[in-house]
């Protein structure tokens, strides 16, 4: 006897199998898919932490160099040097007519003497150590490259001391040529070109201003004959320092500050009146320093009317200073020089004292 129920069509099978096989595919390509939304999402997180993760036996604080060693000092003016600020007077006020400030400041102990410190003065060409400490505090902010090409304009072109002046209209040097030879020769091109480089005159200003040198001022390009660009003894030191102490630019910048600084060519101001007060004597003042145990980094001005120079100085006991001289009086007269020369004498007198010559050798 026959059911009722018409019998099962033969295709049903195999038409179940397939059907999961489909439905297995699909479930495979989903979670495929959330799989990797997840993994990109938390691929970067992943290798972040692996970063982060300080290796076997690493320091999880690195120590900054500059916390280790010898202490760099500050500038900080602890304990005047009474006699050598009255030496200083009286020495300026044997030449009435002539305006003069000095400053000088032993960055270990903070020992300082000081003459007029803070008057502003025709900075002549001394303006271009507080220039060089703006430029690479831009080369630290990666704000401009090592060598970078800097283009020789019209407008930058100075005349005076260098050379690059002379070069074509649109001819390029790159960013470290132009700072050392600001400082090697005092191009005054050079010099414009930083200025420039930097942001211009309003801006430089306004980095003199933050660096805490309110003295410093840029009016004109380079060379300024008239006298119009202003800085102050203790201005000028403090550019100086501030590298020195580490409380601007980084190891590799400061190294480069010092390095361009070692090349200016004129010692015969601070260096030449350091030796003098030591009780030497030589046509080269460097050479004969160096033998003592005294190194001078130093960049000079003259515009005629006005002189200065201001250095860097390493004594034979260790300790460094920083010392600034500035004089303004009739054009090209020599007491003008020779007075930088008196007041950086009493202050290596003071400091380092009559030394014994170097052996020859």
């Amino acid at each position: 006897m026959r059911s009722g129920r018409p019998p099962r069509s033969g295709s049903t099978g195999w038409f179940q199998p397939l059907a999961l096989v489909l439905r297995l595919l699909v479930m495979g390509v989903g979670l495929g898919v959330i799989t990797g939304t997840v993994l990109k999402q938390l691929a970067p997180r992943m290798a972040q932490g692996a970063m982060d993760t300080p290796r076997m036996g690493a320091a999880t604080t690195p120590v900054s160099p500059l916390q280790q060693g010898i202490p760099l000092g500050s500038f900080e003016p602890r304990k005047e040097l009474t006699a050598l600020s009255a030496r200083w007077k009286a020495l300026a006020a044997a030449q009435k007519d002539l305006k003069v400030g000095g400053f000088l400041l032993v960055l270990d102990d903070g020992r300082f003497a000081q003459l007029n410190p803070d008057t502003p003065l025709p900075a002549a060409s001394s303006i271009k150590t507080p220039i060089l400490l703006a430029a690479l505090e831009d080369l630290d902010r990666g704000k401009l490259r090592w060598g970078e090409p800097l283009p020789l304009t019209k407008e930058v072109v100075g005349g005076g001391a260098g050379w690059m002046a002379n070069r074509p209209l649109g001819t390029r040097f790159p960013f470290y040529e132009a700072a050392t030879e600001m400082i090697r020769v005092s191009d005054n091109s050079a010099t414009n070109l930083l200025i420039k480089r930097v942001g211009g005159k309003l801006a430089i200003n306004a980095r003199f201003q933050a660096l805490g040198l309110p003295a410093t001022v840029v009016n004109n390009w380079l060379p300024d004959l008239e006298g119009t660009n202003t800085t102050s003894p203790h201005d000028l030191a403090r550019s100086i320092a501030l590298v020195d102490t580490g409380a601007k630019l980084s190891p590799r910048a400061r190294d480069h500050f010092r390095t361009i600084l070692g090349t200016s060519r004129t010692n015969t101001l601070l260096p030449a009146g350091v030796l003098k007060g030591i009780g030497g004597d030589s046509s080269d003042p460097d050479s004969e320093l160096l033998a003592r145990g005294i190194t001078v980094l130093n960049k000079t001005g003259d515009i005629g009317i006005a002189y200065s120079d201001a250095g860097l100085i390493e004594l034979p006991n260790g300790q460094r200073a920083v010392a600034a001289f500035m004089v303004k009086g009739p054009f090209n007269d020599p007491r003008s020089t020779d007075l930088i020369r008196a007041m950086a004498a009493a202050m290596s007198e003071t400091l380092i004292g009559r030394s014994p010559a170097p052996t020859p050798r």
